[in-house]
């Protein structure tokens, strides 16, 4: 179970790093726990798959819609799909482990007994990486692909579900600026990322697939584990949050860069190019992103307007004068009218790449606090 909790973390880890702290949900499940309780409940052998595929909808419907398909649509037995309904209704964490395991009829269900086992000791992991509370053990949980074996998850967030009729009602529509017909027709899709009454479903899923490589392989079971992410998805959902907060979006880089290097002079400037290009080697020697105008004399409000235009959060800004005395300028972009530092701080040399560092590691909290308090606040 430990590569299954490696993946959790690893995708904790991406949607942190997106500023969705808090805002996210990873239901799990477990097939062999699915397959017991469908066992034990009395489904027959050739309905299980589709049966699994109608607790599958449990997140878009509510449950007696969901009972309604199985016992019309599918055939199956009413009483047995309200013992189904029992099960696949509940949601927790490790209280429903344990209830579960306490479960008399599923304590004398091999395939549910190793799920939860596995499940039991996957939390233990998840605790040790520090990612548990971003779990819910979801009963309703069922993953349509037939080649699962274990461990299933999928990531949600507000906007993974469309609102209710209710909702819908009380909230007008917002009507895109273009008709949907001519849009198709140009091959274009509308932009609905502004919409609350557009779903995306889930934005992440995957899971356990011991079976799958040795099926086409024809060779010995190679265990597999697996996530895939929805990037059109999480696009929409993340733009429209971005799009609520003025501090979050001014966080927004076009690049990776962190200082771009320029040079001004008067009568006689000769554009300082060797100079900037022995500071960049400096900068790019000590692990940070520089760059500066090929130029070999280049006007300085062009040589800002190219930082401006790729987002570059600090200028390092050289002098004739200043090299003579050992020092530039540092000026972190950006920054309101009467800020002590608006125009920038002269250091030295010498110390630049220290003083540099410094500053990026200060602008880069303050915007991933931005960040965050921008999330919260929507």
């Amino acid at each position: 179970m430990l590569p299954d909790a490696e993946i959790i973390r690893i995708t904790c880890e991406i949607f942190e790093s997106l500023g969705w702290q808090g805002r996210y949900t990873i239901k799990i499940n477990h097939r062999k726990i699915l397959d017991g309780i469908f066992s034990v409940c009395g489904v027959p052998q050739d309905k299980l798959r589709t049966i699994s595929s109608a607790v599958d909808k449990l997140d878009k419907s509510p449950w007696t819609d969901v009972r309604k398909e199985m016992t019309e649509e599918k055939g199956l037995d009413p009483e047995v799909a309200d013992r189904i309904g029992e099960y696949v209704t509940k949601k927790g964490g490790r209280e429903l482990l344990e209830v579960l395991t306490k479960d008399e009829k599923l304590s004398t269900n091999e395939s549910a007994k190793a799920g939860l086992a596995d499940m039991d000791l996957l939390f233990t992991y998840l605790s040790s990486f520090d990612v548990l509370d971003r779990v819910s053990f979801d009963m309703s949980l069922a993953r349509g692909l037939d080649y699962y074996t274990g461990v299933i998850y999928e990531v949600i967030t507000e906007g993974s579900a469309p609102q209710t009729a209710t909702d819908s009602q009380s909230k007008p529509k917002k009507e895109s600026k273009k008709p949907v017909a001519a849009a198709a027709a140009n091959g274009e899709e509308d932009d609905r990322s502004n919409d609350p009454s557009v779903g995306v479903g889930s934005v992440a899923a995957g899971g356990r697939y011991d079976n799958l490589v040795s099926m086409f392989s024809g060779k010995q079971q190679i265990p597999c584990v697996g996530i895939s992410f929805g990037v059109d998805r999480i696009f929409s959902i993340t733009k429209q949050r971005l799009a609520s907060s003025p501090a979050a979006s001014a966080a927004i880089r076009t690049n990776e860069v962190d200082v771009y290097i320029m040079a001004f002079g008067g009568k006689g400037f000769d554009g300082l190019l060797p100079q900037r290009m022995a500071l960049a080697k400096r900068l790019w020697d000590a692990g940070i992103k520089a760059e500066f105008s090929w130029k070999v004399k280049p006007k300085l409000p062009q040589q800002f307007k190219a930082a401006e235009a790729n987002g570059v959060p600090f200028a390092v800004i050289l002098g004739e004068d200043e090299l003579k005395a050992g020092k530039c300028k540092v000026k972190e972009m950006g920054l309101p009218e009467g800020h002590a530092e608006k125009e920038g701080v002269m250091v030295e040399l010498e110390n630049l790449e220290q003083e540099v560092r410094t500053r990026i590691e200060k602008a880069n909290a303050r915007a991933g606090d931005a960040l965050a308090g921008g999330m919260a606040g929507l």
